[in-house]
């Protein structure tokens, strides 16, 4: 029988429906190793084939590489514009934050021609932790209005990794003016504060992007990268977690997958990806939480194992070079 097709969810009041599983550019930048423009370019062409039609970048990934590789992925499938969904970021760069209203209006002409698009999507401030709250809400947000107006993007999102954040800049805005948010970290087997956001993001018609579903690496089989924010009690249940499924012939990621794709008021869920495996191995997870509901005796232990860690975090995002 053929595979099911990836599920579309509504984001928000935006009216776009995005695929559960969305593309996360940043590793196209070689944020995380080589990758080749050949294996860029197929590893989107596979995702859009199996379904995928969410694909998100920033200018920071890769010091402005994630944005072009993503745009020749984009031309090379040769589709018609609204058949898939682009978000980039402003505000954050290789040289530092700068959300004034000059930078963020020049920074989406910059990202348009890297992309190789008219417009984009959906728009994001990037990491609004470390920038002034204030200055996002006076100044950044209103000259996103004035590009929206223009054409040149379609909604406007905010990210970053406190959830405060979200509720301190959408409490102070006109309804209406920020339909999405992009959230990372905090939806995962080992971290779920985001659930308690959900009620107060859907009053308000904010569409919920909600990336990390690995944790930044603490949910997979290899472990997190050295820079790794979490704690070390954290990261040892984590790598008894992934230890625990190994031995029971399953594997963490997928688990931690298909726990934060079984949220349906989480409009996709976002995962770097830099191959077509990995992009088959993503869709997979979600084609068989489709069919088969997840793995509930499993999940069951490993949530047992991370009980003692449950919904540790760190205050902020990364600022590393």
């Amino acid at each position: 029988m053929a595979a099911p097709k990836l599920e579309l969810r509504p984001l928000g009041n935006t009216g776009l429906k995005v695929s559960s599983v969305g593309f996360g550019a940043s590793p196209l930048g070689s944020v995380f190793g080589p990758v080749s423009e050949s294996d860029a370019v197929a590893s989107v062409r596979e995702a859009f084939r199996l379904g995928i039609n969410f694909f998100d970048t920033s200018p920071y990934y890769g010091g402005t590489l994630s944005e072009k590789m993503l745009g020749k992925g984009l031309k090379a499938l040769g589709v018609p514009r609204n058949e898939y969904i682009v978000s980039t970021k402003c505000g954050r760069y290789r040289e530092g934050f700068d959300f004034s209203a000059e930078r963020v209006t020049k920074s989406i002409d910059e990202s348009l021609e890297r992309l190789q698009l008219d417009f984009v999507d959906i728009f994001q401030c990037h990491d609004i932790e470390f920038g002034s709250l204030d200055q996002i809400v006076n100044e950044t947000i209103p000259a996103l209005q004035k590009l929206k107006d223009a054409g040149k993007i379609r909604f406007i999102g905010i990210t970053g990794l406190p959830l405060d954040i979200f509720t301190y800049v959408l409490d102070r805005v006109p309804p209406g003016t920020v339909d999405v948010i992009l959230s990372y970290c905090h939806y995962s087997i080992n971290d779920s504060t985001l659930e308690d956001l959900l009620p107060y993001l859907k009053s308000k018609g904010i569409g919920v992007i909600s990336a990390s579903p690995l944790a930044m690496g603490l949910l997979t089989e290899l472990g997190p990268p050295d820079w790794h924010p979490a704690s070390p009690e954290l990261k040892s249940a984590c790598q008894a977690a992934a230890a625990y499924c190994k031995e029971k012939g399953k594997n963490i990621s997928k688990i931690a997958m298909q726990y934060s794709l079984s949220n349906k008021d989480i409009s996709s869920v976002l995962v770097g990806m830099n191959s077509v495996k990995q992009v088959e191995e993503n869709v997979a997870s979600a084609t068989e939480l489709a069919l088969f509901g997840k793995d509930q005796e499993t999940l069951y232990e490993v949530e047992a194992i991370l009980k003692p860690v449950k919904n540790q975090t760190w205050p902020s995002g990364i600022q590393r070079s």
